[in-house]
């Protein structure tokens, strides 16, 4: 293909930033219930961005919610220093190779942010769309990307770790891409969405890379 950018999904794609959500997530709900939630229910709420989730949770003070989450989730990133192991050769490479890269996540804006910088990512990325609180726009976040690169779907690959990853690419006609690294047994889920490629390792992806961007 010829590869003119690379948009990249954050959580469970660049880092391993699933655990930071969910303690924060837990700090933050712990003052408003007598109940602690598992990874699993938090995972659930996912779609929404923290603003909205939080929203639905604790609709009486929830502005309150939000600012405790984001404190805590600078807090938990303490567990989450570094990307993924050979992310950073993967952005580098594409970089020399004059692609534009780019983040469409779920995320809200503000941790969002915060991962980028405790990553030491921010630097690689020359837009970053965050989501919604009303619900998942990943397809129009994708858009928007193109519009402002002013790149066609056939140019450009998303690259998630989530099924929905792989949907939100195909609406657009993106090339989809599965990211398998952080959770391997989602490989048969990304697969049975019919991605361009599904890769379990970062270096199979640092292959790939290097493959695409030199034929």
């Amino acid at each position: 293909m010829n590869l003119k950018g690379v948009i990249f999904d954050l959580d469970g794609t660049l880092a391993d930033t699933l655990p930071v959500c969910y303690a924060a997530f837990r700090s933050a709900l712990a003052p408003y219930s007598d109940r602690e939630y598992s990874d699993r229910e938090i995972h659930g709420f996912f779609g929404p961005t923290e603003e909205g989730i939080i929203r639905r949770l604790v609709p009486n003070d929830w502005e309150a919610g939000l600012r405790l989450y984001l404190e805590a989730y600078e807090r938990a990133h303490d567990t989450c220093p570094t990307p993924f192991a050979g992310i950073e050769t993967a952005l580098q490479l594409l970089r020399e190779q004059g692609i534009a890269l780019g983040v469409v996540t779920g995320k809200g804006p503000a941790s969002a942010a915060i991962s980028l910088k405790r990553l030491g990512l921010e630097s690689y990325f020359d837009v970053v769309e965050a989501g919604a609180a009303e619900g998942p726009i990943k397809p129009a976040s994708i858009r928007q990307v193109l519009a402002r690169w002013n790149l066609s779907p056939s140019q450009v690959a998303y690259v998630g770790d989530a099924p929905s990853d792989i949907d939100a690419a195909h609406q657009v006609g993106v090339a989809a891409i599965g990211a398998a690294w952080a959770r391997p047994e989602q490989a048969a889920a990304l697969k049975a969405r019919a991605p361009l490629a599904v890769f379990d390792r970062v270096d199979c992806f640092v292959a790939w890379i290097e493959e695409t961007t030199q034929s």
